[in-house]
């Protein structure tokens, strides 16, 4: 298992210091400030800030290049000509001069134009976290997690992407998540809670530089936080699931059937397994051990579905013990919920033995 992430924030953001237009953070060990002259700079708008310049000067900040780096805020394009990287602002996208900016007319990048491999398909268009994490995303993965090999970097970058920058993409660049007006508004994402620490209109003697890093710190616990579950929980989920599926033959001549050495969320590695290796046939049943007994699940046609591509047999649906087992004619049976979309048995042989009478009489019909 991946080693958790630790320490990240405090190491990187303990002190502070604000000279005029721009922001530095230094060490507790250090008793000095650092100046614009003597570090690497990284550029953004001064005023409101938002969720994804903050994000993203935080995951610049985790990579040893830019780890001491002085953060600048302005909008004197003299001023942010001066520095190795601009992050959303100057009206100017280019990988190549490290200018991060997407508030352009004609600005229309998303992970797929960006990333142009398969498997990186989102067409929401990016703010400046999504450019940089585009960008970055695998080296700062990589550099936090040094043990992840590639396959496992490639995997967390996608996880992270849709389950965490996608939404502050989408938030900023105002892309509706559907088309009817909601019954009621989000008020405690991320983005909402970077907006609230930004002087209110009636505030005195509030340093908008201070509440800025504050956002910085804000988001970048998130982040940490994520890459935490994706490397030490939703990871390996995943390999349990992908290796029930390698030895699905060795359960069943069908391959149809497959058991979990033990319970773990399965049915989202289930579809990206099945869709990425071209998995075929489509798996029917999912065999766990539950609180000393073993479920059988029939997978369902699309995520938060209850209904399966194969039920359990119908004459079985909302039976338990002897009266399920008179039926079945599978002994040591426990029950079968009455919409027959999950069942239990005693012994691991005995729940097999369910889902390939299921799959026989599935088939029959």
């Amino acid at each position: 298992m991946i080693k958790y992430i630790s320490g990240i924030i405090p190491r990187l953001f303990t002190k502070l210091s604000v000279p005029p237009g721009n922001i530095t953070y230094t060490r507790t060990t250090s008793q000095k400030f650092v100046t614009m002259a003597k570090n690497v700079k990284i550029g953004t708008h001064d005023g409101t800030f938002h969720c994804d310049e903050t994000l993203a000067c935080f995951m610049l900040k985790t990579l040893p290049r830019y780890k001491d780096a002085v953060i600048v805020r302005s909008r004197n394009m003299n001023i942010l000509n001066t520095c190795d990287i601009v992050i959303d602002v100057g009206g100017e996208y280019n990988p190549s001069k490290h200018r991060y900016d997407h508030h352009m007319r004609d600005f229309n990048e998303s992970m797929s134009t960006v990333i142009k491999k398969p498997g990186y398909d989102s067409t929401i268009k990016l703010s400046s976290a999504g450019l940089i994490y585009c960008h970055f995303g695998h080296e700062i993965i990589k550099h936090l997690i040094p043990q992840a090999n590639d396959s496992d970097v490639e995997l967390i970058f996608k996880y992270i992407y849709n389950t965490f920058v996608k939404e502050v993409d989408g938030i900023d660049n105002g892309v509706p998540m559907f088309n009817e007006e909601p019954v009621y508004r989000i008020s405690t994402d991320l983005s909402s809670r970077v907006k609230f620490l930004n002087p209110a209109w009636n505030s005195k003697d509030i340093n908008v530089d201070s509440q800025f890093l504050k956002a910085v710190e804000l988001t970048g616990q998130e982040l940490v936080q994520r890459i935490n579950y994706a490397a030490n929980v939703w990871l390996p989920a995943r390999s349990i699931v992908q290796e029930a599926i390698d030895k699905r033959f060795e359960v069943d001549p069908s391959g149809e059937i497959i058991v979990l050495l033990q319970f773990v969320p399965w049915s989202q590695h289930l579809y990206a397994i099945e869709r990425e290796q071209n998995v075929q046939p489509p798996l029917k049943f999912v065999i766990f051990r539950n609180n000393g007994n073993y479920r059988v699940q029939g997978v369902p046609i699309r995520p938060n579905s209850f209904v399966c591509r194969l039920f359990l047999p119908k004459p079985w649906g909302g039976l338990c013990n002897e009266e399920l087992a008179n039926v079945s004619g599978i002994k040591d049976v426990i029950f079968v919920h009455s919409e027959r979309f999950i069942g239990s048995h005693l012994t691991r042989e005995g729940a097999i033995t369910m889902a390939r009478k299921a799959l026989e009489l599935g088939k029959a019909i």
